[in-house]
């Protein structure tokens, strides 16, 4: 297909009256609507049958179709059993530390609705990657069984207390832990809300962690790498071929940005606070981003960051990206936009942002 389907939009329509609601609710406090949504999502059963549209194996991994959820949105993996029903091919859940932490101080969450994006500085607030394994055991899942339907990710960061020198036997604690569940790894060096951490994408500490994970996971667990938009061109090369001489399988490209362009004017005081944007500004911007790795390296990219249209995917897909992961676009356009994806194909569609 390459039209968006009568479906598509009447169900993106309903979704924008329901989000006017829910953008409201709380006062508008964004974390606790999403701490509201998540919980009312965390009791749903598994639905195992996944929406097959253009599969893909990549890294031994068989996607039944190439649109994901981004890490940040189910940091515990507690509505794990509900990703399947919104059409996604899979879901990257995290990011979780080897040890639970409570993440940065209240307000770290901010909506910016005419811009289209959301500013964050969480910094890794989740309950411990023995929670996360305990979760997923319950609901019985394991590495490749698709008891949930689709392939699961698990992102694994840095402990905020750990220091850098001892990052790499934090993340293999949280590899450990995790890696019986997972379908593949996501190791998070990027976040800008965890201090120094976006060192460890230097050539040489990254060299150095990534060879310790991938020689630990178990069973040739593939490895991905996810990265920032803010890297130079001058660091990406030395970084990209750390990556590759390591053995990951593959690249996520983007975390947030530190960035602020592309704010609307009346949300522009809002750009001040710290954290990493995401949404509609960050979107020629990650692009760019994953078609530089792209002609860099073979290695396989899930492309992430401002996809907020299908057309949005289709920009990730022609820079080079095999698949694609939704975060702000979700929260903004609803399950409509997963579908819009797939409906796109590769053709032109009809979107208004």
């Amino acid at each position: 297909m390459n039209q968006i389907s009568t479906s598509t939009r009447a169900l993106r329509s309903s979704y924008h009256l329901a989000r006017g609601i829910l953008f409201r609710y709380a006062d508008g406090d964004p974390e606790k609507i999403h701490e509201v949504m998540i919980n009312s999502m965390a009791g749903l059963p598994p639905t195992p049958r996944a929406r097959e549209v253009d599969p893909v194996t990549i890294a031994g991994i068989e996607f039944p179709n190439r649109v994901g959820l981004a890490a940040g949105l189910d940091k515990d993996g507690r509505a794990a059993a509900a990703w399947t029903r919104f059409a996604f091919g899979f879901a990257e859940l995290g990011t979780v530390t080897a040890s639970a932490q409570p993440g940065n101080e209240r307000p770290r969450l901010f909506r910016l609705k005419k811009s289209r994006a959301i500013i964050n500085r969480m910094g890794f607030n989740n309950r411990g990657a023995a929670a996360m394994a305990a979760q997923l055991s319950e609901l019985g899942v394991a590495r490749g069984n698709r008891a949930l339907g689709i392939p699961l990710g698990i992102s694994i960061g840095k402990t905020k207390v750990v220091p850098l020198e001892a990052a790499t036997e934090d993340y293999l604690a949280s590899l450990e832990l995790v890696a019986p569940y997972a379908d593949y790894i996501a190791v998070n060096v990027s976040s800008p809300n965890t201090p120094g951490l976006r060192s460890l994408q230097s050539a040489d500490d990254l060299a150095s962690l990534l060879q310790a994970l991938v020689a630990n996971a178990p069973d040739a667990l593939p490895v991905f790498v996810k990265l920032a938009p803010d890297l130079s061109p001058d660091g990406l090369l030395p970084t990209l071929r750390a990556i590759e001489d390591s053995g990951a399988a593959g690249l996520i490209a983007t975390n947030t940005t530190l960035v602020r362009d592309g704010l609307a004017a009346s949300e522009a005081h809002v750009g001040g606070e710290a954290g990493g944007l995401s949404g509609a500004p960050l979107t020629e911007r990650a692009v760019r981003f994953v078609e530089s790795i792209a002609t860099q390296t073979d290695l396989p990219v899930m492309g992430v960051g401002g996809i907020m249209t299908p057309a949005d995917a289709r920009a990730m897909f022609d820079a080079g990206a095999q698949l694609v992961q939704l975060y702000t676009g979700f929260i903004f356009e609803g399950p409509a936009l997963v579908r819009g994806i797939h409906e796109m194909g590769r053709g032109p569609s009809f979107w208004e942002a």
